[in-house]
């Protein structure tokens, strides 16, 4: 470390010679073998600081070196881009990431950013740099810094005692800030303005746009700044002195006296704009999670976000440099800022982060619709649960006619797309149709309940009532989800063998035969890859939940029930009031009528791609193989040994925990990370849940006869109404 140190002095170190490989090589001293290391860090830095301590003519050629790289090398580009969303978009930014980790961009070490990600060029250099603490980075920088010099040469601060030296020259890295700002809020002032915005709140047409209002006043504001930094006054020794010798000193000197001094800048009025460029930002969000939103809107949304608190970042660093008696007072704004400018270009090339961050308003928006369609699928009272019981059988019923006709399209042995393509149809207008009618699937369930759930615990943090509320809403949902399953397993076994049967009395041939008996009672094995396919007709049940969602966000944003209402024939054709009650059929159930269609092709199109691919992929669906374990029975003429029906039944149990619990935690899982929820009291939860599955465990397969403990919370008073 000595070494690296030793050659900053060195005379043939030049600022445009070896300078950022000897920062760079500084830097590998302090990194950690491992990232995760950062005690290693910390006492690696620990030893930079007492090297420097120790040695003042190496601390002093640090310092020189640092100096030289502010006032040479352009620093805007830092702080307006460096983290900051470009202007492209969403799927520009996308393709220049994906094309910067194979191909990186051209480094110009004319440009600061460049130089920052030239010295920190490991991806996982942010890890180690932010878990240290600010104090270790400000210890070292008070070390490089001279206390003779440091006001001078740094910033220029005002002296102890109240008095002002002649600060005529606005220092490089102060002036960059300031430029930066001035460009930052031209950026703000832009996308305030954007059709997107205006779109989802048209008030911002109505009054005047505080995007344009602070641009306004973020000018002055550095006009005044640069002004009072510039011009040298002082205080008159003799405070009895009178206003015209006062006059008469400032003539004779040349300088500027109190009264003639320039106010220093008000920032009260700027910090007034920013915070309504904050609310505005805030509200078209919340409308957006509720009239729908798109990748665009997310994209400008975020990049608003992120200008607006580099801003304040920035304004932050500019007050305490013009408050500061001493530069020091100025590192625990700045250190801070550096540790997200170097984690800003460790990530510049990933696309998880990236992605995670944009599509978070519009996974909101997906998983709040499906939070409120959730809602239908959990009861409270007996009649809701008999309800419940009653829709999950007319599912069970059309599941099984629908396992039947999957079985004999099965036997045309038709080509390959053919049968795909007709497996899809088969499953997805199969879904459609328990919808339209009202019936309900078990497994659709906890992709829409857990949605539900998710945003019960963004309300129950910190609040043991919300937690009783939570614990309630999690039993009732159980239970739910108990008659759900009851009411599809416990008809399609039996309709499915009222159909085998039906099919032998009226042709007399059976309806599958022994061999294709066997066949679909291996596919439910437990021993076989059942519980793998199980897990993926998960994943298909989760990403049908999305698509649902989806497309209510889709209905909402683009309007589409104004939009149908303003066509012309259809209203000829079916009359207004009719067209009306269309429209508002759409605007309710488009989500949940695609999410069923495209979850049929999910599980149709698994098996095709296992086909097309030659690899083992399938699906496995409770409610399916229920019906195919009736077939099957009937099939084999009811003659089989009970220790193959009874295997056969927990595959098909086994079946069902995977499809129920893939779908709810991924589910769970992608709307609390939409939500941005942390959820600390997990184990209160389940210590709750534990105490009342020990003293009234019924209560979690069915209702209390009077619902006293269990009554619901207000968003769930019309929980009753089940939709498939």
């Amino acid at each position: 470390m000595e070494d690296v140190l030793s050659r900053f002095a060195a005379p043939g170190c030049a600022p445009e010679g070896d300078e950022i490989e000897l920062w760079a090589a500084l830097v590998a001293c302090v990194r950690p073998r491992r990232a995760s290391k950062t005690a290693v860090a910390a006492e690696n830095l620990r030893l930079l600081t007492q090297c420097l301590a120790d040695r003042p003519d190496l601390a002093a050629a640090l310092r020189a070196s640092a100096l030289r790289l502010l006032r040479e090398r352009k620093q805007v580009s830092l702080y307006v881009s460096s983290g900051l969303l470009p202007s492209t978009g969403f799927f520009s930014e996308t393709a220049r990431r994906i094309s910067g980790r194979f191909l990186p961009d051209v480094i110009d070490t004319a440009y600061m950013k460049d130089i920052l990600a030239v010295v920190f060029h490991r991806a996982d250099d942010e890890v180690w740099v932010n878990a240290l603490d600010d104090g270790l980075w400000i210890d070292l920088i008070e070390t490089m810094l001279d206390p003779a010099t440091d006001a001078a040469h740094v910033a220029a601060l005002a002296e102890p005692g109240g008095q002002r030296t002649a600060r005529t020259i606005l220092p490089p890295a102060i002036d960059e800030i300031i430029e930066s700002l001035r460009v930052l809020s031209f950026h703000v002032s832009a996308i305030g303005l954007d059709p997107e915005l205006v779109r989802v709140d048209p008030g911002l047409e109505e009054y005047e746009s505080p995007f344009l209002a602070q641009n306004a006043e973020l000018l002055t504001y550095l006009n005044d700044y640069r002004a009072c930094w510039r011009t040298p006054w002082r205080h008159e020794a003799e405070e009895g002195a009178g206003g015209r010798a006062e006059g008469e000193a400032g003539e004779e000197t040349g300088e500027i006296t109190p009264a003639e001094a320039p106010p220093a800048p008000d920032e009260k009025h700027l910090t007034v704009m920013l915070a309504q460029c904050d609310e505005v930002l805030q509200r078209v969000r919340r409308r957006a999670t509720r009239r729908g939103t798109s990748i665009a809107l997310t994209f400008k949304l975020e990049r608003l976000r992120q200008h607006l608190e580099r801003i304040a970042e920035l304004l932050g660093v500019l007050d305490a440099l013009r408050k500061a008696a001493d530069v020091r007072d100025v590192l625990p704004r700045a250190v801070p800022l550096f540790k997200e400018l170097v984690q800003a270009e460790c990530r510049r090339n990933q696309l998880s982060h990236y992605w995670g961050k944009n599509v978070e308003l519009l996974s909101l928006r997906m998983t709040e619709s499906a939070s409120k369609t959730g809602e239908h699928y959990i009861t409270t009272t007996r009649s809701e649960y008999a309800g419940m019981f009653g829709s999950a059988a007319l599912g069970g019923f059309i599941i099984a006619l629908m396992s039947a006709c999957k079985i004999v399209l099965a036997s045309e042995h038709m080509a390959p797309l053919n049968e795909a393509l007709s497996f899809c149809l088969n499953y997805g207008i199969g879904f459609v149709l328990i919808h339209i009618l009202g019936g309900t699937v078990a497994t659709k369930q906890p992709a829409m309940t857990a949605n539900a759930i998710a945003a019960s615990i963004g309300e129950a943090q910190g609040k043991t009532r919300n937690l009783e509320n939570l614990a309630d809403l999690i039993v009732r949902t159980l239970r739910s989800q108990f008659a759900a399953i009851a009411g599809n397993v416990g008809v399609a076994i039996p309709v499915a063998i009222l159909v085998s049967l039906a099919v032998h009395a009226g042709t007399g041939d059976a309806f599958i035969s022994a061999d294709k008996a066997h066949h679909l009672l291996n596919d439910v094995d437990p021993l076989s890859g059942a519980p793998l396919f199980a897990a993926v007709a998960g994943v298909c049940l989760f990403l049908s939940g999305l698509i649902a969602g989806y497309y209510d966000n889709l209905a909402a944003y683009n309007r589409i029930p104004q939009r149908l209402l303003q066509l012309r024939w259809p209203r000829r054709l079916f009359g207004v009031a009719r067209m009306e009650r269309i429209a508002a059929y759409i605007e309710n159930n488009l989500g949940a009528l695609a999410g069923n269609f495209f979850f049929g092709f999910l599980l149709g199109g698994v098996t095709a791609l296992g086909v097309l691919f030659g690899l083992p992929l399938d699906i496995r669906h409770i409610a399916f193989s229920s019906a195919y374990v009736g077939y099957a029975v009937a099939g084999l003429g009811f003659d089989l040994p009970w220790t193959l029906l009874a295997l056969s039944l927990s595959g098909v149990a086994l079946i069902g925990l995977m499809n129920l619990a893939v779908s709810f935690s991924l589910t769970l899982y992608v709307a609390i990370r939409a939500r941005r929820i942390t959820f600390a009291q997990r184990r209160s939860l389940v210590r709750l849940l534990g105490q009342r599955l020990l003293r009234r465990p019924q209560d979690f397969l069915f209702p209390p006869r009077a619902a006293t403990g269990d009554v619901p919370p207000a968003a769930d008073n019309h929980a009753g109404t089940h939709q498939g």
